[in-house]
């Protein structure tokens, strides 16, 4: 064989060689281009902040809502990684935050661990129980109806001490950190953890010198609350109202009247509805009223429990409409009073 015949076979033999590495490369390169897109490359669309995996769905019922809002950018890719990850047999319900930049790889594995991002569920001055189970079913998985249920339920929240008019009282306002899918019951429990730890013994030993439990400190603090528009005179009511219990003096506080006649757009409280006939009405009923009347702050608990020491027996707000009252001990200096504050309502067309 020639000399020429053997470069030319081995030039065959080079190329073949460089031919299969090309194709190889090429090949690589197409696999590993295949296995970014599937596992790496940032897949979230920006169209919704957080996914939501409801409690008893599957992955199917996941890829439906995928489709329908749009969160992510390829949904196939998204199902190919899935697939591969076994998603189906690890799915964990919960609220999950979509983070721009994230790839299949990072949601697939916060929907298996159950990685949830928390809620920050805010509880504050609520005036019925129909009004925080619509709020808590707008950040939290079950309906209100759910909510409604066990705050209703004589046979849990007797089991805490508390009864349907007054259970209310358990709930101390405050901004709570929880997921998603909190149950109705899990977040009942919490509560009453919350309930437990703010109603400490410095405050029960509060509340037992003014002769008064826990509950009856929330309930007179709801009256207190939504008869205070500024926090530095609660001390003050607190201890006017406490001045009328001491000594059996109908509390007549406009506030219950309000909740007793279910409509709280009410500017001037009038005879007719000092006649309505309900427990909550402080006119007509002696003592406290059954429950509170509104979520209390924790200002006006602590109101309560550090009530200024007064002789008021009256009160009646400013005509002035600054939110501030005029007290008195007399009936004589309440009638003076009233008829300013009557006055000025009248100058302002204010009837009812």
């Amino acid at each position: 064989m020639n000399s020429d015949h053997k470069q030319a076979k081995s030039h065959t033999k080079f190329r073949a060689i460089i031919g299969l590495l090309l194709i190889a490369l090429v090949l690589v390169a197409y696999f590993g281009f295949q296995f970014y897109r599937v596992y790496f490359s940032p897949n979230v669309s920006g169209e919704e902040e957080y996914l939501y995996v409801p409690t008893g769905s599957n992955i199917d019922d996941l890829y439906k809502d995928l489709e329908r809002n749009e969160a992510l950018l390829n949904l196939s890719t998204f199902k190919e990684a899935a697939g591969k990850m076994d998603l189906a047999q690890a799915l964990k319900p919960g609220r999950y935050k979509l983070a721009k930049g994230a790839n299949n790889r990072i949601i697939i594995n916060k929907l298996k661990a159950g990685n949830q991002d928390p809620v920050m569920l805010k509880i504050q001055g609520f005036r019925k129980k129909e009004n925080l189970a619509g709020a808590l079913s707008r950040k939290l998985e079950p309906d209100s109806a759910a909510f409604l249920q066990l705050l209703d339920s004589a046979a849990l929240i007797e089991k805490y001490g508390f009864n349907k008019d007054n259970s209310y009282a358990m709930f101390i306002p405050n901004t709570y950190e929880m997921y998603w899918n909190t149950s109705a019951t899990e977040f009942f429990e919490r509560m009453h953890k919350e309930y437990e730890k703010f109603w400490n013994n410095e405050r029960k030993q509060k509340a037992a010198a003014l002769n008064l439990t826990p509950i009856e400190v929330s309930i007179l603090a709801s009256i207190v609350d939504a008869e205070a528009l500024y926090d530095k005179e609660m001390p003050i009511i607190a201890g006017l109202y406490l001045n009328r219990l001491n000594k059996g003096i109908l509390l007549q506080a406009d506030p219950t009247v309000i909740f007793a006649s279910d409509d709280f757009t009410v500017k001037r409280v009038t005879n007719a509805l000092l006649k309505v006939e309900s427990r909550y009405n402080t006119y007509r009923y002696a003592g406290l009223p059954p429950g509170p009347i509104m979520m209390p702050s924790i200002a006006a608990i602590d109101a309560v429990l550090n009530k200024d020491d007064n002789n008021y027996i009256y009160m009646c707000a400013k005509e002035d409409f600054s939110g501030y009252h005029n007290f008195a001990v007399t009936v004589q200096e309440h009638e003076r009073n009233a008829r300013k504050y009557r006055e000025a309502l009248n100058k302002r067309n204010i009837y009812k």
